[in-house]
């Protein structure tokens, strides 16, 4: 009787990790579904998922991208980075956003530590003359997409400047974008991108919170247009500005209450990036303006990424989680110094940008 009851329980525990076998099989099937539809989400409607090749396929009708998820990290921006400012003015120059979208189209748009590693590799094959970013890329049915996207992300951060040295102007080659906090202000932050919002109407957080002390000066992070700019029942006093290339719109939220601006800033403005253009404040979450209604102190800055002007405004807005991209930006924090005798903050150090000089051009000559 021992012996049979020892059988039924090997049995027993034979049937368990079976069980147990089939159970994690499911989890892994489940987990590789929920990839592929990911990626497949990530190219924006019409997409289909192609099971004899195993990768999504774009069958958009429009022509342009309906969704991003930016989940390059900030150590993956930050070796692509390293690689295009050390070989800039070398042959061949390695762009960091070409080696962020190979990267990007190895991984389904997922980074982790090993990311670095194919960069780096990439990279080195690339500076070694073994191959190129063509000859890398050429099987990869979504580089061009992952290209495209991170472009928009990025496209105007990196590339040349000049700043005015105690000599005259210096032309640099680098990062050309700032963190949106100024120089020598502390705050703090975490990945708060998504989480549900209910004033109003239940909503997802499609920005990133930056908390600080009121009057903390906003840094325009790029170079750009000033599209919006007032009262907003979210937002509280905010600004919008426009990259040159139409691509990104940042939007920066719950501005100071009575002196949310930088002196003279207004609709239609082109700013540098690295400027003040406002101060830190908790307004908000009111239809009636300049009221604090948002418990705590911060900057809401956000990033919506524009492929067709039909996504402006509307239901089919791209907003992307910027909280690695905050942690990268940190490198470059715009100094900045109190003006005597008022409540404005300039910058200490002026920036010429091409991109700006060229759009104030190009517009006089549309005037004229």
């Amino acid at each position: 009787m021992r012996r049979r009851k020892g059988q039924g329980g090997i049995r027993f525990a034979v049937r368990v990790e079976l069980i147990l076998l089939l159970a994690l099989g499911c989890v892994t099937i489940g987990r590789e579904l929920t990839g592929r539809w990911q990626a497949s989400a990530r190219m924006g409607e019409g997409t289909a998922w192609s099971s004899e090749s195993g990768e999504a396929v774009e069958a958009t009708a429009d022509g342009y991208i309906k969704w991003v998820e930016f989940n390059v990290t900030c150590e993956a921006m930050a070796e692509a980075y390293g690689q295009d400012v050390d070989s800039y003015g070398k042959e061949p120059h390695l762009d960091w956003i070409e080696l962020l979208a190979y990267a990007g189209a190895r991984t389904g748009g997922a980074f982790d530590g090993g990311s670095v590693r194919l960069i780096r590799e990439a990279a080195e094959k690339i500076a070694g003359g073994r191959t190129t970013m063509a000859e890398l890329t050429e099987d990869m049915e979504y580089y061009d997409y992952y290209l495209e996207a991170y472009g928009a992300v990025l496209g105007g951060m990196v590339g040349e400047f000049s700043l005015k040295e105690d000599e005259g102007w210096k032309s640099y080659y680098g990062l050309k974008a700032f963190s949106p906090i100024a120089k020598g202000f502390d705050y703090s932050h975490y990945d708060d991108f998504g989480a549900s919002r209910s004033y109003g109407y239940a909503r997802p957080h499609l920005g990133h919170d930056m908390m600080g002390q009121i009057g903390t000066p906003i840094i325009a992070v790029e170079s750009g247009v000033v599209e919006a700019l007032g009262w907003n029942q979210y937002g509280g006093w905010r600004i919008g500005i426009r990259s040159f290339d139409g691509r990104r719109y940042y939007y920066y939220a719950h501005l100071r209450q009575n002196y949310p601006y930088a002196e003279g800033l207004a609709e239609g403005d082109v700013v540098t990036a690295g400027d003040v253009i406002g101060y830190m404040g908790h307004t908000g979450y009111s239809v009636k303006e300049n009221v604090n209604n948002i418990e705590t102190v911060h900057l809401h800055w956000g990033l919506q990424l524009i492929f067709d002007e039909s996504q402006k405004e509307g239901d089919n807005e791209i907003w992307v989680d910027c909280y690695e991209l905050s942690k990268f930006l940190y490198r470059n924090r715009s100094e900045v110094a109190k003006a005597a005798g008022t409540k404005e903050w300039k910058r200490v150090r002026e920036m010429r940008d091409p991109e700006a000089e060229k759009h104030c051009k190009n517009n006089a000559s549309m005037i004229q």
